[in-house]
């Protein structure tokens, strides 16, 4: 069967139905962990070139209960992790997509400029606004220092393009870019260990905030922080200083009830990502024991409002909490399988009358 005819969350790796199935093709990118370039200043210096984040790239001030923009990530269009998928598409035609279906922002990905006048060009010629982008850390492994050194260029494009949070996700010892099994995942054993850890981000945290950004944790598959369990821990090692980004695919595939999880750790939420996931294609996962990308090939995310995930649920906790912040659509998926256009405006739909409706409630 032609890569065409595949209908989402159908074609899976070996034969399904009499399918043909699809392998993931990973390649090194960012997420899975190339390690951002250290800038050319002392990390001292670099503490009075990143600027405080302007308010025009974050929430703005309203009388709602629940001030949020709605963001996208540009994975819809073309994956980092997997170039195979969407590596051609031209950066402008996710821009001006995502714009035209009401899109406010977007995190940014490896095809955006990582000059911060150039990228603020780039973003006012679509009228969208910088909402974070994704920090492959390594305090699992380094030291905070060396991550302070490290984090430099990146910290000042975020912070001098408007984004008041930083997407952090460990990528030491992870096996989210290769084609190693789940199972096969980093982990703590012991007290000491999520302790040091603890300490580290903590640390880590605090010089970001000091610079006008702050951390938001990803949990995520393939990583030493991946399920329930792992996120209560990471919450009661960690202060304030290091905010949580709910991941609703990422929790949900991972085991856990994506709805009870929010409702337990919603005072730590910074960041939003919005991905919604189909079950069938979760369970093949694990039972056939594939990898992250295999998974992701196949389908087992997708955008709000296609897939399993009460988000209306996660939107009434989120007002109830009276979060600010972002709403982002995060749902890597193959763009022959599911065209971006179609599903980013699909999720947009979905995201935009909940919280419409929350904030009808709020009013009556």
């Amino acid at each position: 069967m032609s890569a065409k005819t595949r209908k989402p969350g159908g074609a899976v790796a070996g034969t399904q139905g009499g399918r043909a199935l699809a392998k993931a093709r990973p390649k090194p990118a960012t997420r899975s962990g190339a390690k951002a370039k250290p800038g050319p200043q002392p990390a001292a210096a670099r503490r009075t070139t990143v600027r405080q984040a302007p308010a025009a790239g974050g929430p703005r001030k309203t009388t709602r209960r629940l001030d949020v923009r709605i963001g996208i990530n540009p994975i819809s269009w073309s994956n980092d992790d997997l170039p195979s998928l969407g590596g051609e598409t031209p950066l402008a035609t996710a821009l001006s997509e995502g714009r035209a279906i009401g899109y406010e922002g977007f995190e940014l990905g490896n095809k955006f400029p990582r000059e911060p006048r150039a990228l603020a060009k780039v973003l006012a010629r679509h009228g969208l606004a910088c909402v974070s982008g994704w920090y492959s850390g390594r305090l699992a492994r380094c030291a905070v220092a060396e991550e302070i050194a490290a984090v430099g260029p990146h910290l000042d494009l975020l912070a001098k393009n408007g984004a008041s949070v930083m997407v952090y996700g460990e990528v030491a010892d992870t096996i989210q870019g290769s084609d190693r099994p789940l199972h096969q995942r980093p982990r703590f054993f012991r007290d000491d260990q999520w302790r040091a850890y603890g300490e580290r981000l903590n640390e880590f945290g605090r010089f970001l905030l000091a610079c006008g950004v702050r951390l938001a944790y990803h949990h995520h598959m393939g990583a030493y922080v991946e399920t329930p369990d792992d996120v209560d821990r990471l919450m009661a090692v960690t202060g304030d200083e290091v905010g949580l980004l709910f991941d609703s695919g990422h929790m949900t595939f991972a085991g856990g009830d994506a709805v009870a999880m929010l409702r337990k750790h919603v005072a730590r939420v910074c960041h939003v990502h919005c991905k919604d996931v189909r079950p069938a294609v979760i369970r093949l996962a694990r039972n056939r024991d594939w990898s992250f990308l295999t998974a992701v090939v196949n389908g087992a995310f997708t955008v709000p409002g296609d897939g399993a995930v009460d988000f209306r649920s996660i939107v009434d906790i989120l007002a109830a909490q009276r979060y600010r912040g972002w709403l982002v659509v995060e749902a890597e998926q193959d763009p022959v399988v599911a065209p971006a256009y179609e599903y980013a405006r699909k999720g947009y739909g979905t995201l935009r009358a909940l919280v419409d409706a929350a904030n009808r409630r709020v009013r009556a």
